[in-house]
C-alpha cells in the first residue's frame, strides 16, 4: 500500500474517532442556540456531516483501486492449437474468458498451453491440468465461471451482468450439440433435442427483440454462448454436414452479430481446422 493510501486510511480513522467529540468542538466555536433545541439535535447534524466527509474521502480510494486494477496486465493460461502450440486453440471456455477480458478492455497476456504435452510450469499452477487459469493478485484461479465472476467484481465497467431472468437462456444448447455430434444412431432423437433448444433461443431472441439475449446490450450469457455456437456450426458442418435450420432466422442473425464483433475476431481459434481437430477424438471414440 503506498503513502497516499496510508494517509487516506489514517484520515478516515481520525474522522471516525472524532465523531464523538465533534459536536463539542463545534458547539464551542459555532453553536447557535437559536438553531438547536438540544445537544442531541446538534450531534445528529454532525454525524451527518461526518458521514458525508467519510464518503468523500472513501470515493478517491475506490476510484484509485479501480484504476489500479485496470492498469494490471492479467496472465491467462489457455489451450494451444492441436499440432500448432504457437497458435490459439479451440477451447470454448478459454474463449469465454478472453471475450470477457476483451469486452471489458482489460489488458492480458495469453500463455499458450499444449494440453497433449503439459509443461511443468502449467501443472504447478493447475494441478488438474485444466484451462483456463487466470492469475489474480499472485494467485492462479481456475474455472471459467469463477474467473468471469471475479472479473466482473474487479472490473465492474462496463457491466456484463446478465439479468437473472435471462441467465439460463441457451444453457442447454452445448450439451445437446455434444450429444448429437457424438451420436451414431440416427433414431436416438439427439438432433431433435438440439433443434428444440435452438428453437427456444430463436423464440427468446424474437420476443426480446435482440440482438442479444438481454436485449440491446451484450452480457455474460452471450459471451458464454458465442464460442459454443461457433463450435456447433464448425463441428456439425464438418462431421455431419449439418447446419442450423434456415427458418431459425433470429439464431442466424444472433450468430452473425456475435461472430462479427471485434472481441470475437481477436479471440476465436486460429483456424476452423483446429476446432475440427479438437472434436475428432470425441467423434471417433
Amino acid at each position: 500500500m503506498d503513502c497516499l493510501l496510508l494517509f487516506t486510511a489514517f484520515l478516515l480513522l481520525m474522522l471516525s474517532c472524532i465523531t464523538i467529540v465533534w459536536p463539542i468542538i463545534w458547539n464551542m466555536f459555532f453553536f447557535c442556540p437559536s438553531r438547536y433545541n438540544s445537544m442531541e439535535e446538534l450531534r445528529s447534524d454532525h454525524l451527518k456531516i461526518t458521514a458525508i466527509l467519510l464518503c468523500a474521502l472513501a470515493s478517491p480510494l475506490r476510484k484509485r483501486k479501480h484504476e489500479k486494477n485496470k492498469k494490471m496486465t492479467l496472465e491467462i493460461a489457455v489451450k494451444a492449437a492441436a499440432g500448432a502450440p504457437e497458435l490459439l486453440g479451440d477451447c470454448p471456455f478459454c474463449q469465454r474468458v478472453l471475450l470477457t477480458l476483451e469486452e471489458k478492455k482489460v489488458p492480458y497476456k495469453s500463455l499458450l498451453v499444449n494440453l497433449s504435452d503439459k509443461p511443468q510450469w502449467f501443472l504447478d499452477i493447475s494441478p488438474e491440468g485444466k484451462v483456463p487459469v487466470v492469475k489474480f493478485d499472485d494467485k492462479w484461479v481456475a474455472d471459467s465461471d469463477v474467473i468471469v465472476g471475479m472479473l466482473e467484481e474487479k472490473y465492474p465497467e462496463p457491466s456484463l451482468v446478465t439479468p437473472p431472468d435471462f441467465a439460463s437462456v441457451g444453457s442447454k444448447i452445448f450439451i445437446s450439440f455434444i450429444n448429437f455430434l457424438k451420436s451414431k444412431d440416427p433414431s436416438d432423437e439427439t438432433e431433435k433435442a438440439l433443434v428444440e433448444q435452438l428453437k427456444a433461443l430463436d423464440e427468446h431472441l424474437k420476443a426480446n427483440q435482440g440482438p442479444f439475449i438481454a436485449g440491446e446490450k451484450i452480457t455474460a450469457a452471450d459471451l458464454s454462448l458465442a464460442p459454443k455456437l461457433y463450435h456447433l456450426e464448425t463441428a456439425l458442418g464438418h462431421f455431419k454436414k449439418w447446419s442450423v435450420p434456415e427458418d431459425l432466422t433470429h439464431v442466424h442473425n444472433y450468430m452473425k452479430t456475435l461472430f462479427s464483433r471485434q472481441s470475437f475476431e481477436n479471440t476465436k481459434p486460429a483456424a476452423k481446422e483446429y476446432v475440427i481437430a479438437g472434436w475428432a477424438p470425441k467423434v471417433n471414440a
